[in-house]
């Protein structure tokens, strides 16, 4: 029976604590696995390779690595299996398994051969809005209309959208790019410009900070770059990734470059902008969160506060102070009074912190380092910057990580810093 003809039951599962298999590490399972995660899943992702993003979730605990071919005991004890492969062969296989074992299984290859299905979702606060529909493009459409109701904004649906299959973009159509600030973690602070881009795009290009569950919202048609994956070094990976945008662009597709924070701090939106400026693409750009600030405000400090600063650097520590590459002026940044705001300056805290003091910045500065700002893995650990370093470590926390320096961080606590290390 097709699928536009045949009744499904719907349910929302309740997976915290319950085991999920994905099997796949490619882009589909980039998409799909932020949402598990953040239900509460116990993932086990079974695939020879993943890419970067699924990569740092493994590093960082956040799910289970079998490095490995998928085997038919791997769905043993699972509640739940997502078949996020291409291969037809390997997701038959799998969803065989699946079956015989009473289990349900999502399948990215055909969903007509799937004894479950994933929804268009939007999430608005606390309600998740989920629609299913035989024609996918139409789910989504109806899912986006929802989404623009409830954030009093009008209906989105239109009689444009039709059923079928996904069609390229249509040739001759002049193509675009959007730098979209995806903000510091948390998806609800992407803005509603951005995410309305990101709705519409036709490609979708990715680093490792942006939030993963807004993949969630991307077309299921639309393609995905991870651009964390592009095999080069930092010089030849941004080269490529402008030559994406532009080949994409001239080829007519709605592009999104969705970036972590805002497109320009420490982002190469700029880089981006010029280059596809001198290719004769139109860019917009739609500023983000910047963790710079959003970071310190989920601990609850304020980089500026009346009668306690008055200013707010925000430098990066990516180098090393003593660097001849840095371009930061580390012995002026030791003799302001104001609020001093570090970002990817976790591996060389140590000498910046060294370095500030040698220059004026009493030991007894008070200190906080803000790691994972916004999102469920957020903590937060308060020091001075003569212990910051040492206390960072021996606490275990890891990048991607904002360090706070200045009076400010003592001003509103305790009463409003919810994420204190223990």
């Amino acid at each position: 029976m097709k699928p536009d003809g045949e009744q499904v039951y719907p349910l929302a599962l309740r997976l915290g604590g319950r085991r999920v298999l994905v099997v796949g590490g490619g882009a589909v399972a980039t998409r799909r696995v932020p949402a598990l995660l953040a239900a509460g899943a116990l993932v086990d992702v079974v695939a020879p390779e993943l890419t970067p993003a699924l990569r740092a979730h493994a590093t960082a605990g956040r799910l289970r690595w079998i490095a490995r071919r998928f085997v038919p005991a791997d769905v043993d004890g699972a509640w739940l299996v997502q078949a996020a492969v291409d291969d037809p062969l390997a997701a038959a296989e799998v969803s065989a398994a699946a079956a015989e074992r009473r289990v349900f299984c999502v399948r990215a290859d055909d969903r007509t051969a799937a004894t479950a299905w994933t929804p268009a979702v939007t999430r608005q606060g606390p309600v998740t809005v989920a629609v299913l529909g035989g024609n996918p493009r139409r789910a989504v459409a109806v899912r986006d209309a929802i989404a623009a109701l409830l954030e009093r904004k009008g209906p989105l649906l239109s009689d444009s959208v039709e059923e079928g299959p996904p069609v390229n973009p249509p040739t001759g159509r002049r193509g675009r790019v959007a730098l979209v600030g995806a903000g510091p973690g948390d998806p609800e602070l992407i803005t509603v410009k951005g995410r309305r881009l990101l709705a519409e795009a036709d490609v979708v290009v990715i680093d490792r900070l942006a939030p993963g569950l807004l993949l969630d919202e991307v077309r299921p048609d639309a393609e995905l770059v991870d651009a964390s994956k592009i095999p080069y070094g930092p010089a030849r990976a941004q080269d490529e990734i402008n030559r994406i945008l532009v080949d994409r662009a001239r080829a007519g597709a709605t592009v999104v470059r969705l970036k972590g924070g805002d497109p320009y701090v420490f982002g190469r939106g700029g880089e981006e902008l010029l280059a596809c400026s001198a290719a004769g693409v139109p860019v917009t750009v739609v500023p983000g969160v910047t963790s710079a600030l959003a970071g310190p405000a989920a601990a609850g400090v304020p980089v500026t506060h009346r009668g306690v600063a008055h200013e707010f650097t925000v430098v990066s520590g990516h180098l090393a102070p003593d660097d001849p590459a840095s371009l930061v002026d580390w012995p002026a940044l030791g003799r302001l009074r104001g609020t001093l705001v570090i970002l990817m300056g976790l591996r060389h805290l140590p000498a910046i912190a060294a370095t500030l003091q040698a220059h004026g910045r009493p030991p007894g500065t008070p200190a906080a380092v803000v790691q994972e700002a916004t999102t469920g893995g957020q903590r937060a650990l308060r020091a001075t910057l003569g212990t910051v370093a040492a206390d960072a470590l021996a606490a275990g926390v890891r990048p991607p990580a904002v360090v706070v320096l200045g009076n400010v961080v003592e001003v509103l606590t305790p009463a409003a810093d919810p994420s204190r290390l223990a």
